[in-house]
């Protein structure tokens, strides 16, 4: 597993915690349909850490900011979550951070098809996480889902979810 983390390409996305009064939500976006791999998924704003970027922190910032406008002056981070190996090839560093309403996002439709927030008590419920295993490129693979409403959140977004759980409730 070593190994692998050290091939992979470095990534960070930012698990951004909506505080309303009385209420946490969660930002999500849905990619675009016309992206080249993982069109239409649901996923937290974020891609590869560059060369420029000073620090996880800095990438997951300048990703959320390129992908639906959010401005960083609106966000507080909190922590690093455990690093997430995909079978893709990236290794994700999750940024936790506070991020103060309201929001004024405006979507690069090029990425983003749609940004939208979940509630984090849903999120954070065992029982709405599931189990699902599929094929992919000859082998089979198991992977957490949390369908919510018509959107189906799961793989990477769903596991980085459910390590925050895991963090917080195991």
């Amino acid at each position: 597993m070593a190994a692998l983390a050290a091939e992979a390409r470095a990534a960070a996305v930012l698990v951004g915690l909506v505080a309303y009064p009385g209420e946490v939500k969660v930002l999500l976006t849905q990619r675009a349909a016309a992206l080249r791999v993982h069109s239409g998924q649901i996923a937290f704003p974020g891609g590869k850490i560059e060369a420029h970027d000073e620090s996880p922190v800095a990438a997951a910032l300048r990703e959320a900011h390129e992908e639906i406008g959010l401005e960083s002056s609106c966000v507080a981070p909190l922590g690093y979550l455990d690093p997430y190996l995909t079978g893709t090839g990236f290794c994700i560093i999750p940024v936790v951070a506070r991020v103060s309403p309201p929001l004024a996002l405006e979507l690069n439709r090029e990425e983003v098809e749609d940004a939208f927030e979940a509630p984090f008590a849903f999120l954070m419920d065992a029982a709405n996480h599931a189990l699902e295993t599929r094929e992919f490129e000859g082998r089979m693979r198991q992977f957490y889902a949390m369908p919510f409403g018509e959107r189906h959140i799961w793989g990477v977004t769903a596991g980085i979810l459910r390590n925050l759980y895991e963090r917080l409730y195991s």
